[in-house]
């Protein structure tokens, strides 16, 4: 399958697949004319891979752990344990945001002509 094939086949853009390839990815073949030759299960991989970015997932994760991703059906324990883990990353992220919003909102209670910056008094 040709470049503009897989483009049109997955939707993304053949810059997008050049760079995939470039980071290792994606694999092709050369043909004897210079073109890319991808394999009919690069459209699956591909769509693994964006599935893994829109959940989250660096480019960097996936590359770990692209032999997890190569064949889902076989490593699926430990997929399960990827997207727990990185369920707990953004639990905690999201208590992080929490906490940041509610020191802000106290900031922001504090009277007018007080500096809403200086730290709290603590009280002995």
């Amino acid at each position: 399958m040709q470049i503009g094939e897989l483009a049109a086949a997955t939707g993304l853009s053949r810059d997008a697949l050049r760079f995939y390839e470039a980071r290792g990815l994606l694999t092709a073949r050369r043909r004897g004319n210079g073109y890319r030759d991808y394999p009919p299960e690069a459209v699956e991989w591909l769509c693994y891979l964006r599935t893994a970015q829109s959940l989250g997932f660096t480019l960097a994760e996936i590359e770990a752990g692209m032999p997890l991703l190569s064949d889902p059906a076989i490593s699926g324990a430990e997929l399960r344990a990827a997207l727990e883990r990185k369920l707990a990353d953004i639990d905690a992220r999201i208590a992080g945001l929490a906490a940041l919003r509610a020191d802000l909102a106290r900031r922001l209670a504090e009277p007018l002509g007080t500096c809403p910056l200086r730290q709290p008094e603590l009280s002995a």
